[in-house]
C-alpha cells in the first residue's frame, strides 16, 4: 500500500508553505479524549522509529476537535482530529465552508462506554439502561407524569441498589463520549421505561425529551480529561464515572466495571456488540496536508500498521478493540491511498 494522491488543495497548501519563513515541522493532532491515548501511543512509536519530532496531540474533545479541524487548510490548522463518533453533517458543512473538502475518515477500532467505580466499593454493581436513565436524566416519569428528576439516592430507583447518594462523573456536551452515551444509554434506557414504551412514543419524542442530563447535582460534568474522573473515583468510593473502556482497562488495579444488564465491557463483548454501549472510534485527516507537513504520510503508515491496529497490536494492548481482518484491510487501504470521505447524512 502506498500514497497515490496529491490533491489540488495540497498543491495550494504547498504554495502557501513556500512563502512562510519556516514550515511547521511537527504534526498537529486534536480531538477526542478517548482516542487521545491511542494516537499518543502511535505518536511515540512514530518518533522512536523515524527520529522525527513527536506529533503534538491535544485532547480537546470530539466536538471541540471538529471545530478546530474544520477552521481551514494550512500550517495554522491541525492535520488530524480524533473522534469517538462519526463526523456530523453540520461539522462537514463547516469544513467545506472553510475549504477543507478532501478528508479521509478512518475507523480505527471499537470502544465501550464504561461505567466504573472504585474497587474498594463492595457492592456488586449491575444497572439496567432504564436505571441509568432514571439516575441521570433531567426529566423522568413521576407519578404518571413527565417531570423533573426527583431521585437523589440509588435506593430510590430500586430497593436492591445501595442507600447511597447518586454521584456520577461524566463528559461535557463537547465530548463525543457524551454524544455516544446519550444515544446508546440514555435514549435506549428511556425507551425501556414503561411510561414510554406503553405510551407508544416514537424516536423523535425520545430524542427531544430524553437527551438532557440533569444539572441539579447528581451528574457532574468532569471536563475532557478522563484521568481526572479516575482520580475522583479513587478518592470517593461511592462515585461512579463514565469514560471509554481504555481508561477502565488501564486502571483495573483500582477500579471495577459496573455491568449493564449483566454484561461487562471487555474486548469480546464490545466486538460482538453484546455490551450495550459500544461504539466505533475514528480519526479524520486532511489530504491537503499530505506531502506538505513533514512526516505526516509516515505517521499515517504507522497508525495503519498491523503492529498498531491488528489484534495483539500495541493499540489493543491499551484497550482498543481491533477491527476484523476484512474491515481493517479496507480502512488501511483507504487511509494510505487518501480516499475522500462522502458527506455524512
Amino acid at each position: 500500500m502506498s500514497f497515490t494522491k496529491l490533491s489540488v488543495s495540497a498543491l495550494a497548501l504547498a504554495a502557501v508553505s513556500a512563502t512562510s519563513a519556516a514550515a511547521r515541522d511537527e504534526i498537529r493532532i486534536v480531538g477526542s479524549s478517548t482516542v487521545f491515548p491511542y494516537t499518543q501511543a502511535v505518536a511515540e512509536q512514530f518518533a522512536n522509529n523515524t527520529g522525527n519530532p513527536s506529533p503534538i496531540v491535544e485532547s480537546t474533545g470530539t466536538g471541540g476537535g471538529m471545530q478546530i479541524f474544520c477552521e481551514g487548510i494550512g500550517e495554522a490548522h491541525p492535520d488530524i482530529t480524533g473522534a469517538s463518533r462519526g463526523m456530523k453533517p453540520s461539522e462537514y458543512e463547516l469544513c467545506v465552508e472553510n475549504g477543507v473538502t478532501d478528508i479521509t475518515q478512518a475507523n480505527i477500532g471499537s470502544d465501550g462506554l464504561s461505567i466504573a467505580i472504585s474497587s474498594a466499593n463492595e457492592f456488586d454493581w449491575d444497572l439496567s439502561l432504564a436505571e441509568i436513565y432514571l439516575a441521570l436524566a433531567a426529566e423522568v416519569p413521576v407519578d404518571g407524569e413527565w417531570g423533573e428528576n426527583p431521585y437523589s439516592m440509588w435506593s430510590e430507583i430500586d430497593e436492591r441498589l445501595p442507600e447511597t447518594e447518586i454521584i456520577v462523573l461524566g463528559p461535557p456536551p463537547t465530548s463525543g463520549t457524551r454524544d455516544a452515551f446519550v444515544e446508546l444509554a440514555m435514549h435506549a434506557g428511556c425507551e425501556d421505561l414503561p411510561f414510554v414504551s406503553d405510551g407508544d412514543y416514537d424516536g423523535d419524542w425520545v430524542e427531544e425529551n430524553c437527551s438532557r442530563m440533569r444539572t441539579d447535582g447528581p451528574f457532574i460534568e468532569a471536563g475532557e480529561n478522563d484521568n481526572l474522573i479516575v482520580q475522583r473515583l479513587n478518592s470517593d468510593q461511592n462515585a461512579l464515572g463514565i469514560f471509554g473502556y481504555s481508561f477502565l482497562y488501564e486502571n483495573l488495579d483500582t477500579l471495577k466495571a459496573v455491568t449493564i444488564d449483566g454484561v461487562g465491557p471487555d474486548a469480546e463483548t464490545i466486538a460482538s456488540g453484546d455490551y450495550p454501549v459500544s461504539r466505533p472510534l475514528f480519526f479524520y485527516v486532511k489530504n491537503a496536508h499530505r506531502g506538505v507537513i513533514p512526516g505526516l504520510n509516515e505517521f499515517l503508515e504507522e497508525y495503519m500498521s498491523e503492529d498498531a491496529m491488528a489484534p495483539g497490536g500495541y493499540l489493543t494492548e491499551r484497550g482498543m478493540v481491533a477491527l476484523g481482518d476484512e474491515r481493517r484491510a479496507t480502512v488501511q487501504d483507504n487511509v494510505l491511498n487518501g480516499a475522500t470521505m462522502e458527506a455524512p447524512e
